[in-house]
């Protein structure tokens, strides 16, 4: 399968501009594309370092299409999947 290079684009721009761990694009039932966040983003921060992977889903992802399929949303999954950094306890 031919991965198309939008498909990194679309991870990092989202990454980047929404402040989230983890973005991820769902390319068919079995293929994804990942950009994580390797640090916590902060004000003194003067670099971002992010990791881009790209393969076969997981458990989660696994669910996640099935969820899909089953409420009627083709695949690829137009919108970027965000997940969040975990909340401070106050």
């Amino acid at each position: 399968m031919k991965i198309p290079r939008n498909a990194f684009a679309k991870v990092i721009e989202g990454l980047i501009e929404s402040g989230a761990r983890s973005a991820t694009v769902y390319l068919s039932a079995r293929q994804r594309v990942t950009a994580t966040h390797i640090h916590k983003p902060s004000g003194r921060n003067q670099a971002i370092t992010i990791a881009v992977t790209y393969g076969q889903l997981n458990w989660a992802g696994r669910e996640f299409v099935k969820a899909c399929k089953k409420a009627g949303e083709s695949l690829p999954v137009r919108k970027v999947q965000l997940r969040w950094w975990p909340k401070k306890r106050k």
